[in-house]
């Protein structure tokens, strides 16, 4: 079986190298191969140049597009990878990659076709309250609405079958992809299970992208969905 590794990237000069790094080291579980999956959205940084050591290599696939928001970054990612089972990955260095085998696991001994990396079953370093508390409403509100406790809909670390990604049609732009993948997984009654992963969160000056603007329109796909049909 084959593992894509899906990196949507913009504007990551400070951390792309590192993440790479350890994204090709990382350990995977026996008889798994590995394809990474780059889509650089527009970056206006030294992202594009640093790509380029890579784009002739086996198993890479790096795709530049116009800047369109890590929604349509993850789209296209998903589009270009042959994997059979596919793996989000951030650019920054709040998920470690050394978390792989136990979000591999689940999926590859047949228990669960969706794994979800829960940021809070684990440890988590730096994380402001104001965006604790986001979470945990989000938590709380697919919980009141769907009628399932999840810890952390809003991780990163999301793993999937290609056969659970194909039945899902995604709308949203920018961050909210996370909360519509999660809602339309549940309403097409698909079971997610969370491993514990430790998470190191950085700040807005060290580059994290997420503001109220994008939380609040992350949190209105878990309403919107709830109440309306779409796939």
């Amino acid at each position: 079986m084959k593992l894509s590794i899906v990196i949507p990237v913009y504007n990551e000069e400070a951390t792309l190298e590192t993440i790479i790094s350890k994204v090709q080291e990382a350990p995977l579980p026996h008889g798994l191969s590995r394809e990474i999956v780059i889509v650089n959205d527009g970056s206006s940084d030294r992202t594009t140049e640093i790509l380029k050591r890579w784009g002739d290599k086996p198993g890479w696939i790096i795709v530049h597009q116009i800047n369109q928001g890590k929604a349509a970054a993850l789209l296209t990612g998903f589009k270009q990878a042959t994997g059979d089972i596919f793996l989000i990955q951030d650019a920054d260095l709040e998920y470690d990659p050394m978390e792989y085998p136990k979000l591999l696991n689940p999926i590859l001994d047949g228990s669960s076709q969706v794994v979800y990396g829960s940021r809070f079953l684990g440890r988590i370093k730096d994380m402001e309250p104001v965006n604790r508390w986001a979470n945990q409403i989000s938590n709380q509100t697919v919980k009141m609405l769907y009628g399932v406790g999840m810890t952390d809909i809003n991780t990163c670390y999301k793993v999937f079958t290609r056969q659970a990604l194909e039945g899902i049609t995604i709308t949203s732009q920018r961050f909210a992809f996370d909360t519509e993948f999660t809602v339309k997984l549940l309403r097409l009654g698909y079971s997610i299970r969370e491993v514990a992963i430790d998470y190191t969160a950085r700040s807005r000056q060290a580059g994290k992208k997420i503001n109220w603007t994008t939380a609040l329109e992350m949190y209105w796909q878990i309403i919107k969905y709830r109440f309306i049909g779409g796939r």
